[in-house]
This record gives structure tokens, sequence and C-alpha cells, in this order.
């Protein structure tokens, strides 16, 4: 049985494989946050800690073997790369990237979770260096960072699946503007629907304050930046 407290990251550009990969990882016990890019990992190693990063190499734009050189540089965090390409040349580039491990495309998901519980295993230590407090405090409620809830007292606030990846994107960059362009982007794909993803995210927002706000009418910790987006601003 796996650790229930384990945190992954899962880094992969296809969403069928990222779903594929959440719900099976989910089934055996860790809490799972998905990530479709480099950049978008970025952002939630930037305000979140994971216990290990399982990561695709073959992204557009930044691929995982430049992602793992520069996560290596920064952070302890164990990776463990997912790649189409299985020759030797490859592994031993990805290992020589700062790698933990190297799994080839396709794979058995049995073997996933027997090498990442071997990582977990070996580096039960292993964790980002997160600066910054894990829990964010909003007035009479908190977010806990690592466990992805939010409190009110000891009683937790049930959030729906899009509000916690809301809290997720904006804890990740607590006292940043996030432009409403980017929460349709990181809340899943809207391509022939701009306008109704846009007007969606405004009604999540206005749910989400709720949950939040001592009076959602005039927002004190999810705040509205004018031509910016929004921001959440922690006490």
């Amino acid at each position: 049985m796996s650790d229930p407290q384990a945190h992954l990251l899962v880094v992969d550009d296809d969403e069928r494989i990222r779903g594929l990969l959440q719900k099976f990882l989910m089934r055996n016990g860790f809490l799972v946050t998905i990530a479709r890019d480099a950049a978008q990992a970025r952002r939630l190693l930037g305000g979140l800690e994971f216990d290990l990063v399982v990561l695709d190499v073959m992204m557009p734009g930044e691929d995982g073997i430049a992602l793992t050189r520069d996560l290596r540089a920064r952070l302890a965090v164990p990776i463990l790369l997912l790649t189409a390409k299985g020759e030797t040349a490859n592994r031993i580039e990805g290992l020589e990237a700062g790698a933990d491990d190297y799994l080839a495309k396709p794979f058995e998901p049995k073997e996933l979770l027997l090498r990442i519980n071997a990582i977990l295993r070996r580096v039960p230590q292993a964790k980002t260096a997160v600066a910054g407090p894990k829990v964010l405090h909003l007035g009479a409620v908190r977010y806990d960072l690592e466990r992805g809830e939010l409190w009110r007292g000891t009683e937790p606030v049930r959030l729906t699946a899009t509000e916690a990846q809301l809290m997720r994107i904006f804890a990740a960059a607590a006292g940043e503007p996030v432009s409403r362009e980017r929460l349709v982007g990181d809340l899943g794909p809207g391509d022939d629907a701009d306008k109704a993803q846009d007007r969606a995210v405004d009604v999540q927002i206005t749910r989400l304050r709720r949950k939040i706000e001592a009076d959602p009418k005039q927002p004190r910790y999810l705040q509205t930046v004018r031509g910016e987006g929004y921001m959440l601003a922690p006490d």
C-alpha cells in the first residue's frame, strides 16, 4: 500500500494520459496534482510541496529533460521520467539530467507504481524546498497547501473539483494576479467555447468567494485586479 500522504505531480501534455495516471495513482493511495506543461509545473512547484514528480519527456516547448535539469539545480524532489524513447542513450540522458528513474512507454501501470514506491523508499526525506508557509490564512478560514484543503475552524469546507483546482492555482501564485485567460487554460480545454469558459471562470470565482469571504460582494482575500485578473491575498 502506498503512503497515503505522498503527493505526486504528474506532468504530461496528453490530457487523456494525465487523467488516466491521476485516477490510477489516486486509487493507489496518492494525492495527485496534474500539469499540462513545464510552465504549469513550475507554478505548482513554486507554491506546493511534492514528494515526487512523474514527468513526460516529449512535450511541446520545454521538454522533460530540460525541465529536469532546471529542477535538479534548485530542488531535491525525486523525478521519474516517462518517454516513448526507450534507447539506452535516451535513458542515460535522462539520468544525467538528474532523474531518479526512467520508464519507457508503453508501460504497465503496476510497473509505474512499483517504481514510484521504490523511489520513495530510497529517498524518504526528499522534499521540495518550498519557501513560505504551508498554510495560508484567509480570515476565518485557512488553506492547507499540502493537502489542498480549506478549513473553517475545525470544520472542512467542501470544495468542488473545479474550486479545489482554482485554490491550487491561486495558492501557487499567492499575492500575484492570475489572468482569466490563464485560469481558463489551467482549468481545462475550451477550444471552441472560449467566451463560455471565460464566463464559467467568473461563476466559479463567485462561488469560491462565498466559501472564503465574510462578505463575498466586497472580497478581501480573493480580489479582482482591474485589467489583470484575480489574486489571492492571504493574511
